[in-house]
């Protein structure tokens, strides 16, 4: 929609609802009726300022897309991510005008709802008023300022002071499309749950009924839920995360993926012993080139893998396939079913590496789609479970994925396929790999797959500033604290803190932090096994789900490992609605490093209670080309194959794909870039949630499909090109 159509419409409704509640009246709700006129009238406010913003970004944010048929990037959806807080507004406050005197009119409800909203606009003022400092510090086209690591260490700042509960309660995922509400509501009233119950030892039964209790207050309360989701994500724990996403390999829920994706005849693990491969070498297949096994941190290891196929084909049966699972009891040979009819190998092999930010989940969390990609594109798929950090850092996850690439390339018969076309393909984590292990390939001398497809892939592991990123503020799936854990402790910076110590230092550091706030510690609980039975009883189930995702809360904060100097709490104070959204007169805002950011005049954001620790990205490995691609010199990109990346527009590393994706072009490397709309960070699990996630997941299998029918010859034919050499595809397109 036209935004000036929005904010005339927006303008209206303010009108309205003034005239209607701010005159003289026998309307039986008095100081509602104030709150809500004082509410509409900071909204005018609000407004008027941020206009004549909208009207700046949409004269240049085409600039900075991939090109004029791929609209997208940071400062698109933070324009798109505003009006569509503009439109809850218009639609409630028109509810509001047409329903008050109603008989089931909800006042208070009503007036909680639009003073959430009106919190929710003073945020986004802000976060498009850092984004305006973007465009004029950055560098004309460019989403990233790499150069300046102060100005990112400012926009860092001012993210741990900023108020971020209004996204997570009333507001929670308005940005998002309406069917995957519901399912992030549940995500985020199950942490606060898992936070609040956690290290109570109890029966199975006991603590499932204190659970299911516990999460209704959250249901009834969406203010008192993101006070809690924000206090518990400001500082959230490394096993606190993990933990989380890996309940997706508990047995009931894998139960229901599999129930709900489409049934393959072939799904068991791999356990590759570590020998040392040999490759005939692209340019000359006379001569081999030596892959050793991954090595790093702790020597020579297996490498974990999943086979999945929807149809039997030969090879998948054989005793000497059979011989590397680890599955328990071993698959049972097609020969033990003689109506089934083997296929014959297919020309096409699929090698899939997982997302989980590096540090979480497997192939087991990721087979609801991965069973749909087999099916439609009947295609064997080799997915594979590298090492995760922090226990296992770079390289050891790039090592094992492409020595599993190797393996595979030269034990495709026992796979089902003659490998004639390879596609690799990753989401987030896994895209990152995609990348950096054709790099690799590249680098090695080794074949190149046929191409790649890598959905919202992470290439930039840093937390520089960029106009995406920003929405790492208001993101429930992807907090810039979470954001910020994964990438230190792929880049092996991870440094485990229970917050158990007792030194003066940590004591007082926690009773300033949690005055005002419940200042019960957590401490650790006793570890339960992930379900592994449909049948178990009800209360177990639940009581284990509880148990099992409290491990990932070993604390709430992080002591003072900062940098910077020393931390103090805003001056500007979470109380009463009327409090939060009170207009101040300060013209600058210190944050929590002593740093200044010039607002306009009589505007500030909110400032939350409880400060975010994040620990900057300054290890040097961050800026390594095989961790941060988009960093990566021209010699080590020229001869990628085609790569498709498809992104979301409301992902918060969306200028990760569109930066990397221009980067490519500019190259002359074969690139495409798909932007999707309304769909989160992680669409390619949400598969059956919603009609939008499954039009993204037909689109990402699309483009596997160009790849895999591409008539330009297999990438074994190609010669690889000479680093120096400018390498030109001779389809640019890709």
């Amino acid at each position: 929609m036209e935004y000036k159509v929005v904010f005339a419409a927006l303008k209206k409704v303010c009108e309205d609802n003034i005239a209607v509640l701010g005159g003289p009246s026998d309307l039986p709700y008095g100081a509602v009726a104030k709150r809500l006129v004082t509410c509409m009238r900071q909204i005018q406010e609000h407004c008027r300022a941020l206009e004549p913003v909208v009207a700046s970004f949409t004269a240049v944010f085409h600039h900075y897309d991939f090109d004029a048929q791929t609209p997208g990037n940071g400062y698109r959806t933070l324009v798109k991510v505003l009006l569509s807080c503009l439109l809850h507004i218009i639609h409630k406050g028109r509810y509001i005008a047409s329903n008050y005197n109603g008989a089931f009119f909800r006042a208070d409800h009503n007036v909680s709802e639009m003073e959430a909203y009106c919190n929710a606009l003073r945020q986004l003022r802000a976060l498009l008023h850092l984004a305006q400092r973007l465009i004029n510090d950055n560098d004309h086209g460019e989403l990233y300022c790499l150069q300046d690591q102060e100005l990112s260490n400012r926009f860092v700042q001012e993210y741990s002071s900023m108020h971020k509960a209004c996204f997570y309660g009333r507001c929670l995922g308005f940005q998002f499309s309406p069917t995957l509400r519901p399912f992030l509501q549940t995500v985020v009233i199950s942490m606060v749950t898992y936070g609040e119950t956690y290290g109570k030892q109890q029966s199975g039964f006991g603590l499932a009924a204190l659970s299911l209790l516990t999460s209704g207050k959250y249901v009834i309360d969406p203010e008192l839920r993101g006070a809690e989701f924000e206090r518990i994500t400001q500082n959230l724990d490394m096993k606190f995360w993990q933990s989380f996403w890996n309940l997706t390999e508990s047995g009931l829920l894998t139960g229901f993926s599999r129930i709900a994706s489409s049934p393959v005849q072939v799904n068991f693990t791999l356990t590759v012993p570590p020998v040392t491969l040999r490759l005939p070498l692209a340019s000359d297949p006379r001569l081999t080139a030596t892959v050793s096994p991954p090595i790093a941190h702790w020597g020579p290891g297996p490498v974990n893998m999943r086979l999945i196929s929807y149809e039997i084909r030969e090879g998948q049966d054989s005793e000497e396939l059979l011989a590397y699972s680890r599955t328990d009891p071993p698959p049972i040979s097609a020969s033990h079913f003689p109506w089934i009819q083997k296929q014959p190998r297919s020309p096409w092999l699929l090698i899939h590496f997982h997302g989980g930010g590096f540090v979480a989940q497997t192939s087991r969390s990721h087979e609801n789609y991965l069973r749909t990609w087999s099916k439609e594109l009947s295609v064997p798929i080799l997915s594979v479970d590298y090492s995760l950090s922090p226990e296992a850092p770079f390289p050891r996850a790039l090592e094992e994925c492409f020595y599993a690439y190797c393996w595979a390339l030269n034990n495709c018969h026992l796979l089902g396929s003659t490998a004639e076309r390879v596609c690799l393909a990753g989401d987030s984590a896994g895209g990152n790999l995609c990348i950096t292990v054709s790099m690799k390939a590249i680098s090695s001398g080794i074949r190149v797959p046929d191409g790649i497809m890598a959905a919202y892939p992470a290439t930039l592991l840093t937390t520089d500033a960029s106009p995406s990123r920003l929405l790492t503020l208001i993101d429930p799936l992807l907090p810039l604290g979470v954001l910020a854990k994964c990438i230190n402790a792929y880049a092996g910076m991870w440094v485990y803190n229970a917050c158990e110590c007792e030194c003066a230092l940590c004591v007082l550091f926690n009773m300033s932090a949690l005055s005002g706030t419940e200042s019960q510690m957590a401490q650790p609980a006793v570890e339960s096994g992930s379900l592994s039975s449909l049948g178990r009883d009800t209360a177990v189930l639940l009581g284990d789900l509880t148990q099992g995702a409290s491990n990932w809360i070993q604390s709430f904060l992080d002591p003072m490992r900062t940098t910077g100097g020393a931390r103090s709490l805003s001056s500007t104070p979470r109380g009463s609605p009327s409090n939060e959204t009170r207009m101040t007169s300060t013209r600058t805002s210190t944050t929590n490093c002593g740093s200044r950011t010039d607002y306009p005049e009589g505007f500030e954001p909110l400032r939350s209670e409880c400060l975010a620790f994040i620990r900057p990205t300054s290890c040097p490995i961050i800026r390594n080309p095989f961790v941060s691609p988009v960093l990566a010199p021209n010699n080590l990109l020229r001869g990628l194959p085609p790569v498709h990346i498809v992104a979301s527009a409301l992902d918060a590393l969306l200028d990760d794909s569109v930066m990397f994706a221009k980067k490519l072009r500019d190259m002359g490397q074969p690139v495409s870039l798909t932007v999707v709309e309304d769909l989160p960070h992680g669409f390619l699990s949400l598969l059956q949630l919603a009609k939008e996630t499954e039009v993204a997941a037909e689109i990402c299998v699309e483009k596997m499909r160009k790849i895999f029918q591409k008539e330009n010859p297999p990438s074994a034919l190609r010669k690889r090109p000479k680093l120096e050499e400018t390498y030109q595809s001779s389809n640019p397109s890709g």
